[in-house]
């Protein structure tokens, strides 16, 4: 089943139960596929890949923008923005866990032979692709670094 249609299904969910943080968070998702379809040289249907990369671009939006909320002392509307964080992230696969994320980019950096922080994009290039929707950006760059110095 398609991102789409699970978007939709809930959706109409989220209507019937009038949970108003589930419905602006579903119709970002909804919203973000029309604009990659619609994008010149875009496909009729996405790839998973994709829909993987929207997926975690709107959490990360919403957590950043949660932080500068927390940071400027308005909880008022970090809270909404956490919310609808947690609604669009049920879409996205499971995230791994800090410790597996450990032991599999000690894996890739055994691969590639890295063993200094000059490695860190050769390291950065495999561990993206292979975890890509397992885990975000700033958790496996976190692990390299770790990892590497």
């Amino acid at each position: 089943m398609s991102l789409q249609v699970k978007v939709m299904e809930a959706m109409k969910a989220a209507m019937k139960s009038k949970d108003k943080v589930a419905l602006e968070s579903l119709r970002a998702i909804k919203s973000g596929i029309l604009l990659a379809q619609t994008e010149s040289g875009a496909t009729e249907e996405l790839t998973e890949e994709t829909e993987i990369k929207l997926l975690q671009k709107l959490v990360k939006q919403r957590k950043e923008s949660a932080d500068v909320y927390l940071k400027q002392g308005r909880n008022d509307l970090a809270e909404p923005e956490l919310a609808q964080a947690k609604v669009i992230e049920q879409f996205l696969p499971a995230q791994l866990s800090l410790e597996e994320l450990k032991v599999i980019i000690a894996e890739i950096v055994k691969a590639t032979g890295a063993s200094s922080m000059q490695d860190m994009g050769k390291v950065m290039g495999m561990a993206s692709q292979q975890l890509a929707g397992k885990a975000d950006g700033k958790s496996i760059s976190t692990v390299v670094k770790e990892l590497l110095s």
